[in-house]
């Protein structure tokens, strides 16, 4: 237990009234909650959180305590979110997919400062061609959190198992099964650069120095430049 790194993983968010699938998911999140915070055995080694309502007032607090942000969409299907900028302009790193806005601050911060995983864009239909005929055996760890979904360990499994047979007989449109090895790997990687102090804190540092581009200056002046074509006007020297 010592030579464990001790976590606090906080979800958030809100389902629309109609998505049923994104209802089940915040469901098993805060199920698997219960059970893990619990559990006398992990004690505070592990804590799961689920803050619902998620809004500007909840993420005021939440991204300056955060040392890592998940932004972990499926390649090609992320435009561009800003709140892993807003993440990463308060000292946070990503763990991310190479999609969206993940891909932009990278270019800026530099992609060893970040934590990517996952399949490319290039690579998402032919993958999803493949899975639509074949049923391939899910990743051992993967496979583990299916089964103990479907021992109860988390509650009535019936209200879990669409999202098991999404992944494993419903094609898995988000490639679940096929980016999770590398998402595994990339939290071992998270966690053996927590341990080097210094080597995290230059990386947080350097993040937050080069994200000047995600400025909202830089982002009006490019507006104003290249599509509203106007000018800056001059301002009298006078007090409003």
């Amino acid at each position: 237990r010592t030579k464990e790194l001790p976590r606090v993983v906080i979800f958030a968010g809100k389902a629309a009234a109609g998505y049923w699938v994104a209802k089940q998911v915040i469901k098993l999140i805060n199920s698997v909650a219960e059970v893990i915070n619990s559990d006398e055995e992990i004690g505070d080694i592990l804590k799961v959180v689920f803050i619902p309502d998620y809004s500007v007032t909840a993420a005021e607090n939440i991204i300056p305590a955060s040392d890592i942000s998940q932004h972990i969409s499926t390649a090609g299907t992320e435009a561009s979110g800003t709140s892993n900028m807003k993440f990463v302009l308060n000292g946070g790193i990503i763990l991310g997919t190479v999609d969206g806005a993940n891909i932009e601050i990278g270019e800026e911060v530099g992609e060893e400062q970040i934590f990517f995983f996952g399949c490319l864009a290039h690579e998402v239909a032919d993958f999803r061609h493949y899975l639509r005929f074949h049923q391939p055996k899910p990743d051992a760890a993967l496979q583990a959190a299916f089964d103990m979904i479907q021992a109860n360990t988390f509650g009535d499994s019936h209200l879990f198992q669409p999202l098991i047979d999404a992944i494993l007989r419903g094609g898995d449109v988000y490639l679940l099964s096929v980016d999770f090895p590398s998402y595994i790997e990339a939290h071992k990687a998270v966690e053996a650069a927590y341990r080097q102090h210094d080597e995290w804190i230059t990386k947080s540092i350097l993040s937050v120095a080069r994200m000047a581009k995600f400025s909202s200056d830089r982002s009006i002046q490019e507006y104003a430049e290249e599509v509203w074509n106007i000018e800056p006007a001059p301002v009298s020297g006078q007090s409003v």
